[in-house]
């Protein structure tokens, strides 16, 4: 060991054998004095290692593992030879690149393998230790084509097979059955076709099969989840009916089938261990399913898109750890029942888009953990419940597109967490109350029966980008919004008010915008155009809303993500899973805005990362989205104008997009132009 030290260059290792002469007290070596059992280099800016010091290791008689990942390791994979004990090899986090052939095919006793996250290509590789000893393979985010080698098939003992987010075709082999200690089988993001086999269902200790993103036809396989925990085979091209029994089995916890080509009901027999169900997005019939009983342990239930008739199920209500509930985009009819007043732990419901009618339920206030409440465009009637303004948590408030009556509750103004109030196009009136002063992505109060004269109130919202008041029965409309446009020698009058008769008669087509556009490279602004035009929403949407409990909030699933920037510092840096578990909490959120959310992620290496949370539209991620994305992105990070901000990497799951950038404390283009102050109205946009 001490003669390898001298090898290696990194001052993060602090190996020092004159003051150390002990390699086993050296950092990351675990030994005894007379045999070495692991050697951990990883996330040490590593940009080469020595041919000398691979075969120095492979001297060393008692080494198990191996660690080389999270550096910035460049080239072909080594060949590793001698090693008679090595167990664990992990080079994943690199840039290594290449086909793999014969390196690994002389390692006697290989058990894990851990290639992903680099930039391998070729096949698949098949050569992976002579005894046929392998458990781990993870060979995820990489260039790998071709079919799925039926030689893997040799290798007995795999019970972690990952080869999600490559360029892999064909399909799945039917013999992958005859890996009967096979307990996780990833193949997401990738160019597989044909059926799912049949032979999945005969594995019986395959616990989670996801190939989601791919281009498989047919039909579900029947009893596929008879042993299985985690299913997920969406998006992709599958067709026929949901098999009666595949919700039944008491072992599931997740089922996700969503943007498929699915048709007929929805099975009613649904396992009460089952945690979250996504089946959006197809084409599916029926009635919602009514067979919840108390205690279900169901957290996410998603059927949205889709053609489901018939009423909202009042046996919701038993589900008590239901945190999400969207039913939105069907042709639903009824009331809203009641009992989903008694899901507590409720964070999101959406019904948007169905034909529900009859009043609001004053039940609803009693959802304290709501923060997202959509029932906009259906037929509902009556008061708004005066009781609403108790939902302290609630950030996005839909009501749009109803024949809601009355006036907007007083109480309004306590809602501190509001961000977006939509109460457009029903049939309300009275006088506008004071709103919450946080109100910022949109105050929506169009095409109603409000009149008099605007109050002057709406100037406290200070934050507000959007406030709509057109296709009312305002009669006066005083000056109270406030112009500081110097500096724009583009506008025309902008810093004069308009107090004319004429001004005041348009009051319902007046539109007062200031917008400050900074280019820095034709080709810059394009590419951010082509990305904010397709993959943007105009208004914040809460998605996925984990539950507050760590162990049962699973982070997001990856199913595409790629390094974007050459700088071997920030390759080395970025960790993906740590990156996630900084997205799944709250505390992390620097910014929102009504695109997206801003959150600092804190790396194991120290180093702090921006990452920017996309929020999506429902129907955005139809098959062929993620690779017009992928495009976009790479030449976006291909840019080197100082005065763009350009993303380092990027990860995609099935909801959202996350983008990667260096962590800045200099601010903003907001504090550029309008510095550290409040910004002014100049910079709102106003329909009246």
């Amino acid at each position: 060991m001490i003669n390898l030290s001298k090898l290696i260059n990194s001052t993060a290792l602090s190996w020092d054998a004159k003051s150390q002469p002990n390699p086993c007290s050296w950092k990351r070596v675990n030994c005894s004095s007379d045999n070495s059992s692991s050697l951990d280099l990883s996330n040490n800016q590593l940009s080469s290692i020595p041919i000398e010091f691979i075969d120095g290791c492979g001297r060393i008689g008692g080494l198990k593992l191996l660690n080389f990942s999270k550096n910035s390791l460049a080239g072909l994979l080594p060949a590793f030879r001698g090693f008679v004990g090595l167990e664990s090899l992990d080079m994943s986090f690199n840039s290594l690149s290449g086909n793999i052939s014969s390196q690994l095919g002389e390692l006697p006793a290989l058990k894990k393998l851990y290639l992903n996250f680099n930039s391998f290509s070729g096949s698949v590789p098949v050569y992976l230790g002579k005894s046929m000893v392998l458990e781990e393979l993870q060979l995820s985010v990489n260039f790998f084509e071709g079919e799925i080698p039926l030689e893997i098939l040799n290798y007995q003992n795999l019970s972690l097979i990952d080869l999600s987010v490559n360029k892999l075709e064909g399909s799945i082999p039917d013999s992958i059955e005859n890996l009967t200690k096979l307990r996780i089988l990833i193949l997401s993001s990738n160019k597989l076709v044909g059926q799912i086999p049949k032979t999945i269902a005969n594995i019986p200790t395959l616990v989670r099969f996801a190939a989601n993103q791919n281009g498989f036809r047919g039909g579900i396989p029947d009893g596929i989840t008879t042993h299985l925990s985690f299913l997920d085979v969406s998006y992709s091209k599958l067709t026929g009916s949901i098999p009666s029994d595949l919700l039944s089995q008491s072992n599931l916890r997740t089922v996700d089938l969503s943007y498929n080509l699915l048709n007929g009901s929805i099975p009613d027999n649904i396992s009460q261990s089952l945690v979250r169900l996504r089946l959006g997005g197809n084409f599916l019939n029926g009635s919602v399913p009514s067979s919840f009983t108390p205690g279900h342990k169901l957290m996410y239930l998603e059927l949205d898109n889709n053609r489901l008739t018939g009423v909202v199920p009042a046996q919701l209500g038993y589900c008590q750890n239901l945190a999400l509930l969207n039913l939105a985009q069907n042709t639903l009819t009824g009331q809203l029942p009641m009992e989903l007043g008694n899901i507590s732990s409720l964070q999101v419901l959406k019904l948007q888009l169905n034909r529900l009618y009859g009043e609001i339920p004053p039940q609803i206030s009693q959802l304290h953990k709501l923060s997202t409440l959509n029932i906009s465009w259906n037929s509902l009637t009556g008061l708004i419940p005066p009781s609403i303004s108790s939902l302290q948590s609630l950030a996005q408030l839909n009501l749009q597109g109803n024949n809601l009556n009355g006036s907007i509750p007083d109480g309004i103004n306590s809602m501190d967490s509001l961000l977006e109030l939509q109460l457009g196009q029903n049939q309300l009136g009275g006088r506008i109350p004071t709103m919450p002063v946080k109100l910022q992505i949109a105050l929506n109060l169009s095409s109603n029966h409000f009149g008099g004269r605007i109050p002057n109130t709406l100037s406290r919202l200070k934050d507000l980008e959007v406030l709509d008041l057109s296709n009312n029965n305002f009669t006066e409309f005083r000056p109270w919004v406030s112009f500081n446009a110097s500096g724009n020698m583009g506008l025309v009058n902008a810093t004069k008010t308009n107090n004319s008769p004429e001004f005041v008669k348009k009051r319902k087509s007046v539109v007062l915008a200031v917008i400050i556009a900074v280019a820095s490279a034709a080709l810059a602004v394009g590419v951010i155009i082509i990305i904010a035009v397709s993959f943007s929403r105009r208004f914040l949407k809460v998605n996925d809303l984990q539950s507050q409990s760590g162990e049962d909030r699973p982070l997001p699933q990856v199913i595409q993500g790629n390094l974007l920037t050459s700088n071997a510092i920030h390759r080395s840096n970025i960790d993906f899973t740590k990156a996630m578990e900084a997205v799944a909490d709250p505390q992390n959120i620097v910014l929102k805005t009504r695109f997206c959310t801003y959150y600092k992620a804190t790396m194991p290496s120290g180093a702090s990362y921006f990452v920017k949370k996309l929020n999506w539209s429902d129907k955005l991620f139809q098959l062929g989205s993620h690779d017009k994305f992928d495009q976009e992105l790479k030449v976006l990070g291909k840019l080197s104008d100082s005065n763009v901000m350009t993303p380092l990497a990027y990860l995609l799951t099935a909801d959202s997009a996350f983008l990667f950038y260096e962590h800045t404390r200099t601010g903003t283009l907001l504090d550029v132009l309008h510095g550290k102050g409040e910004m002014l109205w100049t910079g709102k946009a106003v329909t009246v």
